[in-house]
């Protein structure tokens, strides 16, 4: 089962008002554990950057001047993320940008039900809790000390393993495989080994005695 965890970085909150991407990370799970394919595009917005939102993820105007546009890189992204489940955090928001931008080209939009919101899951997982990447990382105890500022490939990184925790994918595969390994090891310590020889002249003479004191038994019938 293929599934891509995808995540952007914007110039702003909405695509309606001219705010584009600058920054599209996406990590490939083969049954919910990642691979290490990773797809990581920086984006040329072709506008300005305002300041706030660089004071999130710390991409400047100047940085991204050189970087390709979306449309230079929409056909490597589309055969990354092939026909696969997208999965995103508040999935409205980076498939809100994702399409504004194939509009512009011309393409057909992706649609929001080959997608897996990770906010939903949390929500209907554990109600009333904080459903941010943050919260999530502090409640499943995933190393996020390095995330001062937000980056698209780090975060689809850690929405990746988030994702495993969410589902159970992981740890139910490293329990059973804890358990089939103890479990082998024990098998293994206490088998008896192996007779070496057949038995003696004397052995089976006993055998023989032992068996004659049985009255009426079952193998004469």
């Amino acid at each position: 089962m293929r599934e891509v965890v995808l995540d952007t970085e914007t110039t702003g909150l909405s695509p309606a008002t001219g705010d584009r991407i600058v920054e599209i990370g996406c990590v490939e799970l083969i049954n919910r554990l990642p691979t290490g394919k990773n797809f990581h595009e920086y984006i040329n917005p072709e506008r300005d950057m305002p300041e706030q939102a660089e004071t999130i993820h710390g991409l400047s105007e100047e940085f991204l001047s050189d970087k390709p546009v979306f449309a230079e890189i929409s056909d490597a992204f589309d055969k990354f993320i092939g026909g696969s489940v997208l999965i995103i955090h508040n999935a409205e928001f980076d498939l809100g940008f994702l399409n504004a931008e194939r509009e512009r080209l011309g393409l057909d939009p992706l649609s929001s039900g080959r997608a897996i919101d990770t906010v939903q899951v949390v929500r209907k997982k554990f109600p009333g809790a904080q459903a941010s990447l943050d919260a999530l990382c502090r409640r499943f105890q995933i190393d996020n000390s390095d995330r001062s500022l937000h980056g698209a490939l780090k975060d689809a990184r850690l929405l990746a393993e988030v994702y495993l925790e969410l589902t159970g994918g992981r740890q139910q595969g490293l329990e059973l495989a804890a358990e089939t390994v103890v479990a082998a090891s024990e098998l293994e310590k206490n088998r008896r080994p192996p007779r070496a020889h057949a038995p003696n002249a004397e052995e089976e003479a006993a055998h023989a005695l032992f068996l004659g004191k049985i009255k009426k038994p079952i193998w004469n019938g």
